[in-house]
């Protein structure tokens, strides 16, 4: 069968409802996975615990709750993304190479953009 790229996997994808448990248990598994392996995904969990209750009392509208809520969403994504770029990288070898260390500083960026984008959205909504 072929995957939409050309290669061949030998079997057949799975449709419907089996494919979006799948996914869910995929999804569990990276989950599990960036909780256990993550030190920075857990405290950037830990500040989402403090964030979401504070977003719900501050906010005076749903405007503000999604400027307020967004942006602590987004840090978990872009940290995910960027644990997996890592988790990628380290599969390839553990031997440096410029291209290696670029891919981890860029992810490590990302997430800190994704900060930089939580701390203003939080100044606007709470001084603006």
């Amino acid at each position: 069968m072929e995957t939409g790229r050309g290669v061949s996997t030998g079997r057949a994808k799975p449709t419907g409802l089996r494919r979006v448990l799948n996914a869910f248990g995929n999804t569990g598994r990276g989950l599990a996975g960036a909780w256990r392996e993550e030190a920075a995904f857990r405290q950037e969990c830990a500040l989402a615990a403090v964030l979401v209750p504070l977003a719900c009392w501050r906010a005076r509208n749903g405007v503000e709750l999604a400027l307020l809520l967004g942006p602590v969403v987004v840090v978990l994504i872009v940290e995910l993304l960027n644990s997996a770029i890592e988790a990628a990288v380290d599969r390839i070898g553990e031997e440096r190479h410029a291209l290696s260390g670029l891919a981890k500083d860029m992810g490590s960026a990302a997430v800190f953009c994704s900060f930089l984008l939580l701390a203003i959205s939080w100044a606007a909504v709470w001084f603006g």
